[in-house]
């Protein structure tokens, strides 16, 4: 995955309820989404967008979770975005 545009974020100590799934991710050698740099980065203007993103993926709804899940990686992949 190419580098953010903002390197600061992405190399900044993480922080929040994300911080311990990134730096595992990190340990792993595993590619990080570059949306959890934010949410480390600044969890308290990002935990909004992560309940959200919750509600809308799992929460009630006649679609089930796979199935809205398929949409939005069929959307992100569309918009060239990987998911």
């Amino acid at each position: 995955m190419r580098p953010m545009f903002l390197q600061e974020i992405e190399q900044a100590p993480p922080s929040g309820a994300y911080a311990s799934r990134l730096e595992g991710l990190r340990r792993m050698g595993a590619v990080v989404p570059q949306i959890m740099h934010l949410f480390a980065y600044k969890p308290a203007a990002t935990d909004f967008l992560a309940q959200y993103t919750h509600q809308v993926l799992r929460g009630p709804s006649p679609l089930s979770p796979g199935l809205r899940e398929l949409i939005a990686a069929f959307t992100s992949k569309r918009n060239d975005c990987p998911f």
